[in-house]
């Protein structure tokens, strides 16, 4: 038995080959599958298995690619209903790798129809060794199941229920592979670790310290991160089976002409990937703005509308490359060309540019302490603004423009922070769109304002991977691990 492990950052998804001497399987692939093929090839073992967990939701899966690639079949849970060609799974059933058995445990509770892969290599013997668990259990953390808010409590139950009378039955040994790790919003606060086991987690995950149903239902349920909404989406895509990326439309050089005449067309939208410095210091007229140095993927998918062919801005032609790759992982399928020449071309043809004002933290305190008129808009997540925000400040997460934009008297200069300075640009790409015409980002947000020693350090930033579980209990005293 061999296993290999693949990370992708930014989204934080963890994909696997469980290899033998001749074939091997995928679980959980990503979209973009030439990764799985060279790694088989090097090993010298044919894909013959391709396994998933679940129907993700914050990425397009890479299973039917990689299935039209190798001819490999296609393994998923049964009650997923998928519409495409595949082998379905419920509890019971078992899946033979050479000497490797694979049994199907159903854990819905992050998604209905969730299931693990329970391994068991019976060269060495008969005992588990290890757990595909999708998201179910991960590092420090569990799977969310408020992605179904209408049937978010259910879902608790039942993720509890598959965690303590299902994984919790493993033994303690028996290594965990979850599906994604850090920096994801599957769950609440995952750790850094790409396994753990399944002792580890019994003793130190914090979900999992939370004896009684009830409080494990509230938690599991409250104060969550708000979902992003390509992620039912998403779930739809990979259920139905995504689009073939040899299918999809190749990225066109645009000359600034021919650029400007595509984005006339209301069908169109423009999205600039470049630094949120370059972005303010100009960009077309009417653009969004998603920083790759930021988390892109996440953010494109959530506030790019639906259904809108985009063209893209980039600062060379390799990151439009990347971006669209990026783009492609969370379902944003219609990118069809990019500025070729970039902001620089578009300025020498001499078209008209729009612009941010960029401002540093020592600024925006002599504009917070001193008599100046503005909205003050903090757009990070609510968990992040109550740890420590600066008095006066409005929230609004910067997704929630695209509607919240009208609690906002866009007369006022509106100056907007975030933790370093890419979710506000990206928030006041959206109020550009809307007639705000006054405009300031905090280059550095609460990060710099911090360390120019304005404010307290935000524990979120300082620890984004810690637990989330603990926290208002610690402040509090409260006993929560028995509460009724």
């Amino acid at each position: 038995m061999l296993l290999k492990h693949y990370f992708v950052e930014k989204i934080a998804h963890s994909s696997y080959i469980l290899a033998g001497k001749k074939s091997c399987a995928v679980i959980d692939p990503r979209r973009d599958v030439d990764l799985y093929i060279n790694e088989a090839r090097n090993l010298g073992v044919e894909i013959t298995h391709i396994l998933e967990t679940h129907l993700h939701a914050d990425f397009v899966s890479g299973h039917m690619d990689l299935a039209a690639r190798t001819g490999a079949k296609i393994y998923a849970p049964k009650s997923g209903r998928c519409a495409f060609d595949h082998v379905p799974l419920s509890e019971g059933d078992t899946v033979t790798l050479e000497d490797m058995v694979l049994s199907v445990l159903e854990t819905p509770g992050h998604t209905p129809e969730h299931i693990v892969y329970v391994v068991t290599d019976t060269s060495r013997g008969d005992s588990p060794i290890g757990v595909f668990v999708g998201d179910t259990m991960f590092v420090g953390d569990v799977g969310r199941p408020d992605l179904f808010p209408d049937i978010a409590e259910e879902l608790a139950g039942k993720l509890y229920h598959s965690l303590h009378e299902k994984l919790l039955k493993l033994p303690d040994y028996c290594e965990v592979y979850p599906a994604h790790g850090a920096g994801s919003l599957c769950g609440r606060a995952m750790g850094a670790k790409w396994r753990t086991t399944i002792g580890y987690e019994r003793r130190y995950n914090g979900a999992l310290q939370i004896e009684s149903k009830k409080a494990f239902i509230s938690s599991l349920t409250s104060n969550m991160p708000p979902a992003p909404d390509h992620f039912s989406r998403c779930s739809d895509i990979n259920r139905k089976g995504p689009a073939l990326i040899s299918s999809l439309p190749h990225l066109r050089e645009l000359t600034p002409a021919a650029f400007k005449k595509a984005i006339a067309d209301s069908g169109i939208i423009v999205l600039d990937t470049r630094s949120y410095d370059s972005f303010g210091s100009h960009h077309v007229p009417g653009s969004w703005h998603v920083d790759f140095g930021g988390n892109f993927p996440t953010f494109s998918g959530w506030v790019l509308p639906v259904g809108k062919e985009v063209l893209m801005v980039s600062s060379s032609y390799e990151e439009a490359l990347q971006a669209n790759i990026w783009l492609q992982r969370v379902g944003v399928d219609r990118v069809t060309g990019y500025l070729d020449g970039g902001m620089s071309a578009w300025a020498v043809a001499g078209f008209a540019t729009s612009e941010i004002n960029q401002i540093s933290a020592e600024e925006l305190h002599d504009m917070v302490t001193g008599s100046s008129n503005i909205v003050l808009l903090d757009v990070r997540a609510p968990a992040e603004y109550a740890d420590n925000h600066i008095e006066g400040a409005i929230n609004i997460p910067a997704p929630g423009l695209r509607i919240r934009h009208k609690e906002l008297d866009k007369r006022k200069p509106t100056v907007l922070i975030c933790s370093t300075g890419n979710r506000s640009s990206l928030g006041a790409s959206i109020l550009g769109q809307h007639g705000f015409s006054e405009l300031y980002n905090v280059a550095g947000g609460m990060t710099g304002y911090s360390a120019a020693g304005y404010t307290k350090r935000c524990r979120v930033c300082e620890n984004p991977h810690g637990s989330r579980y603990f926290s208002k209990y610690l402040d509090t005293g409260e006993d929560w691990k028995r509460e009724e």
